[in-house]
This record gives structure tokens, sequence and C-alpha cells, in this order.
């Protein structure tokens, strides 16, 4: 429901200006004056040239201060999403008023319109422009104040939300009738351009609807309304300043490589931040940031931007940052381009009147070339600057200030050092050969096992619940694979084509296949059995078990399966008669009431001794019950959350 807003009050004397705000009713777009000034209200006008200002300026100068009237024309300017307005006052002062320092009178315009609880902004200042003006952005009262509740009629039927916290949940209490209907939704707030929606529902009644932590961010809102028509809807942001929503904002922002020259950050929230692009050396360290030459950009979120460049690096990194602290950095162009590389770059800087300095980035500082220093960079010195001459290097900027230059290390390694490093490791690897023909447990202490975990993703709460296992066994002497971890190389290569090599690298090493059964898993296996796959879109686009089913069942069925794979279930959540009858050729295992025995399967003709087992089981217990107790209680709770990763469509459905 709209609502009307108030102006503002004017201080004139030569030099008009906006002093102050009032809250006044009265009729809708009419401007009042005080007692001796004159006004007149302009809906559409053009803003004059600053000659033409300054001319009338000067003109009212001119005249007799006790004969002339001292003429202003004041600009408002009022913005509430989606409604921007402006409008145009002429006050009209007589010069006998005018007194240093004074108040002269005021003007009413009324009015504005903006719905409840709307954020605004009212801008104004005045024609000729002076030093100060009006610039204010204020969130109008909305049905939870006691004002406006007891005087909107629309406000009495409202839902009244309270939020408050337990651990690490959230709660959303709804204190409704038992026969109200209303809506809920959840929304990420956007500075720019409409509210983005994630959650959605209509209910009845009290509710309690319970969030995870994981899924706060600053800019969620939440807003309820009665399901009548024109009802008033209240928007509440309760998550502005909670550290964890901030902190959960930063883990879920991501940049991404567009193309060579762009790239951008996506985030569910705007992000007051700056990047700058810096050098990242193979050895480790820091990364340089490229300023100056390069300057530091400001970040708006969601939306493209361009790098400076003219050609891409792998050793070319983004940091942004937040108030001089660093956030985030990846180095867009390493899956492209491949690792980073032993390049040195070349910073040529130019100065005024032409003046140019060549210089080599490295981690003490950019050392000038040639130098006599003892540096990497100055021992090569003469070489780098015959081959920047020679055109060998790879120039990735050119600017007014100044040029970046990557110019390739490898050849300058001595020969006759590179015999000596082959000697010694034709010797480390005889003697690592040796020591592995002679103890076999050596490779697998070493290294461990690899375990591939394929699970059908039936929800969220079970999702986490492999995580958590997966989590706990790569603490134990196992290299654990899951698609959890590997959502990139999922997306680019595809479920199937991920599984065949994960699955072939597994069992070439000698590790073992995991199956972890669960509803959704036994639906699916129980439907390749009965002669038909998946239908399209029946299982979500990161479903490696779906995808795994084509060739996992002729393991099965052709007797390969034995000593390559194990099968599990979680306590409570399935039994074990459930599972088909097919994988029984394996272990399959009740987790975690059966965990020594699972863990000795992992473990296989090299098991660890028994004493160490049942502490390792022990571990994995702890790790496991309080997932398996959320996922387990979830299954009578609405589904909330599906994760909050940017571009994710509704979370909640």
């Amino acid at each position: 429901m709209p609502v009307p807003w108030f102006l503002l009050s004017l201080a004139l004397g030569r030099n008009p200006v906006v002093v102050s705000l009032e809250r006044l009713v009265g009729p809708e777009d009419a401007a009042r004056c005080s007692s001796g000034l004159s006004c007149h209200l302009w809906e559409q006008w053009e803003e004059p040239g600053e000659e033409k200002q300054f001319e009338g300026a000067a003109d009212l100068e001119l005249e007799e201060p006790r004969n002339a009237s001292l003429q202003a024309q004041v600009v408002l300017s009022f913005q509430a999403y989606p409604v921007a307005r402006c409008v145009l006052l002429e006050v009209q002062v007589p010069a006998a008023l005018v007194q240093p320092g004074q108040s002269v009178g005021s003007v009413v315009f009324d009015c504005f319109e903006a719905a409840l609880g709307a954020e605004v902004r009212i801008w104004s200042y005045t024609q000729p422009r002076y030093q100060k003006e009006l610039n204010l952005t204020k969130q109008l009262p909305d049905c939870r104040g006691l004002e406006v509740r007891d005087s909107i009629q629309s406000c009495w039927a409202l839902p009244w939300l309270n939020v408050s916290t337990d651990g690490d949940n959230v709660h959303l209490v709804l204190a409704v009738s038992e026969e109200q209907h209303y809506g809920l939704l959840l929304y990420w707030n956007q500075v720019q351009g409409p509210p983005k929606p994630w959650w959605h529902k209509n209910l009845t009644g009290p509710q309690t609807i319970t969030l995870n932590h994981t899924d706060l961010v600053p800019c969620l809102c939440i807003q309820v309304w009665p399901l009548t028509p024109d009802s008033v809807r209240t928007s509440i942001c309760p998550f502005k300043e909670d550290p964890r929503a901030h902190r959960n904002l930063w883990r879920v922002a991501r940049l991404r490589l567009l193309s060579p020259r762009t790239w951008r950050l996506d985030a569910p929230c705007s992000l007051s931040a700056e990047a700058v692009l810096c050098w990242q050396t193979p050895g480790g360290g820091p990364c340089q940031p490229l300023v100056p030459p390069l300057p530091q950009e400001n970040v708006t979120v969601n939306k493209a931007h361009e790098f400076p460049l003219l050609k891409g690096h792998p050793n070319l990194c983004v940091q942004v940052s937040i108030w001089e602290k660093l956030k985030l950095q990846e180095c867009l162009w390493a899956d492209s381009l491949g690792p980073l590389k032993d390049d040195m770059l070349l910073v040529d800087i130019r100065g005024p009147q032409d003046n140019r300095s060549l210089c080599a980035l490295e981690p003490s500082g950019c050392t000038p070339l040639p130098s006599r220093v003892s540096t990497r960079a100055a021992h090569f010195g003469e070489q780098l600057i015959q081959d920047l001459q020679s055109g060998l290097c790879l120039q990735l900027w050119n600017g007014d200030l100044g040029a970046l230059w990557a110019c390739p290390m490898d050849k300058y390694i001595h020969k006759r050092w590179a015999l000596v490093w082959l000697a010694c490791l034709l010797f480390t690897a005889a003697l690592i050969l040796f020591l592995l023909c002679k103890k076999d447990r050596v490779k697998v202490a070493a290294r461990g096992r690899a375990a591939l975990l394929l699970y059908s993703a039936d929800d969220v709460g079970f999702e986490r619940l492999v995580g958590a296992l997966a989590s706990a066994l790569s603490q134990l002497s196992l290299r654990v694979a899951v698609d959890l971890w590997s959502r990139r190389e999922l997306s680019a290569q595809g479920p199937l084509a991920w599984f065949h090599a994960q699955r072939r690298q597994t069992l070439q090493e000698g590790g073992v296949v995991v199956l972890l059964f669960s509803p959704g898993a036994v639906a699916a296996c129980r439907e390749w059995l009965q002669g038909g796959a998946a239908a399209p879109g029946a299982h979500g686009p990161h479903d490696a078990f779906a995808a795994s089913l084509s060739c996992v069942l002729p393991d099965f069925s052709q007797g390969r399966a034995p000593g390559s794979y194990v099968g599990a279930c979680f306590d409570r959540l399935l039994h074990l008669d459930a599972v088909p009858d097919l994988f029984r050729t394996v272990p399959v295992f009740s987790l975690p009431s059966q965990l020594l025995d699972f863990l000795g399967a992992l473990q296989g003709p090299s098991a660890s001794h028994p004493g160490l087992l049942q502490g390792w089981a022990e571990q994995v217990s702890q790790a496991l019950q309080p997932a398996l107790d959320s996922c387990f209680q979830s299954l009578g709770a609405p589904e909330l959350s599906r994760g909050m990763e940017p571009g994710a469509g509704t979370g909640l459905e």
C-alpha cells in the first residue's frame, strides 16, 4: 500500500540551501510556502546550463537588496525502486526578509508515494548549485511499527514473524491463528534490479521454519503477507550485520573467466570490494599485485569486467579485497593455459619525457635490469634484456604507463646440472623400488588405498551425510574420491565420463568402489534391473550414481565385482534387507553400527592392526552421528535448502 511521503523545509537567503526534512500531511502534488514567500510547482522541467545559472545569480546580486526579490529553483528527486520521480519548485523571497544566518521561511511539497517498508532516496539541491544539498536514504515504516499497525487497516491481519537462533540453526517463527492463510517468501535483495526469489510457499496456521546457518547471507530477506487481494507485504532483512552471513557470502562467491579478456564475480549479494591482477610464481609465496602499472578496479557482482590485457597467462591471478584484506584469489587462466610457468615478468615503466625503466618482478620486489644485486633476475639480466629485444618474450599488456612481458626461464638451466639431477633421480627411484619390493606395506602407508564413493543425491541432508563420511575417511589412510569434491570436473566432463575415468583409475590402483545405498539408489537400481534407464531429468545434473549404473551392473552380473566393490547403507535410513540381491555378492554393511568391519573391508588385504581399526571406527562414528541425526530429523520437516551457489535457482521447493 502506498503511503504519502513528506518533504522539506528551506532556508532561503542570498545562497539558498536545503536544511532539513519534515513529515507533513497534505493534498497530493502541492507546494506550500510560509508567510512572505511565494512558490510555484513545475512537474516538467529542464536544467539550465551553467552560463545561464551564473548569469541569473549575477543579475540578482546587482539588484537593489531592498527593492528586489530573490529567486531560487529547488530540485527534488525521489527514488523507491522501481519508481523514480523529479519535481521542480520555484521560490521567490522578498529581499527585505533576508537576514544573514537566519531562516526566512519554509516550503513544503506534498507528496511522493512509496510502499510500506520501502527504502527510498531523496535528493534535493538548488539552481544555481550552491554548496549544500539534501541526500537521504531512509527505510519507511512497515506494519511492524506500532503507529502504522494501528492506523492502517490492512496491517491488522498481517502474519507476525520472529527470528531466533539455536546453535547453528535459525528459526523463523510465524505467530498466526490456526485458520489464517498467508504467503512466505525468502529472497535475495539486489542493490540493482528486482529481488531474486530463493524460496516461496503458501502456508496456513502457526509455523516454525528452520534454516541452517550456512544458508545465511547478508541480503537474505523474508517477506510475509496474508493471502487476500491487495494485501500488505512486510519485509525484513535480519542478517545484514550477521558475521556468519558475511562469511558465507565470501564462501559462495566465485570468480569466473568468461573469455580470454573478461571475468565476473558471482555472488548472491552485492559486495563492496576491489579487484587487482597479480603475478603468482610456481615456487609459492604471495601473489604480487601489479599496481602500478595496472590500477585497482571496483567490483560489481554478477557483471562482466574486462581485463586490460593483450594476452592471458597461467601465472596471472585475480585478487578481490575488502578494506585491504584479501578475501578471494583465483588464477583464472590455469584451466585453459595449464599449470604455473617458470617465467620472469618484466615491467617496462614509462615516465615523463619518454623516460623508461625496466625491472623484473621477484618476491623481494621489482629488480632493476641490469643490476648487480644477488637475485635470480639480476643474474640473468643481460639474457632477459636480449630476449625482450629479440621478441622471445610474450607481451601481456601495453598502456600509457608501460608494458608487461613474460619471459621463459627454462632454457637458462645449465645442462650439466640437468645430468646431475637425472643421476640423483635415477638413484632415488632405484632406492624406492628396492624398498617397495622388500616391504609392500610401505606403499599402502605412504599413499593409502583409493576409495571411490557413489551415491544417489536424494536430498541435501543425505548429501551432507555423504560429505561427512568422505571427510572422515580422508583423515584415515584412504584416498577418497566423491563427486561432491569434483563439481567443476563433473560439469565439464559429464557424470558418465567422470565416473568412467574415476572407476578405471581406482581399480587400476587396486582401490575399491563403495556403493552407498539409499531409498533413491535402491529405486534407481530396481528401475535398471526391470529393463529401463532413468527418465531424462529424473536425476540432478551431477548425479554420478544414476550415470554409473550402466557399467556397475555388468561388473556384478558378470562376477567381476568381488574384491573391487563394497556396499553400505546408513542406520535408520535404509535396512540391509532393502539392498537388491544382485549387490549382495560383495560385503554390504550398515553404518555406523558395522563401521569396524566396513573399515577393514576398505583396507583390503593390508588391513591395519585391529586396535588401530577400532580407534578409526570410533573417530568416523563421532563424525557421522551429527549428520546422520540431522538427516533423520529432516525426513519429517519442510525441505528448505539446496545450498547457495552464484547462479542456482530456487533453493527450496
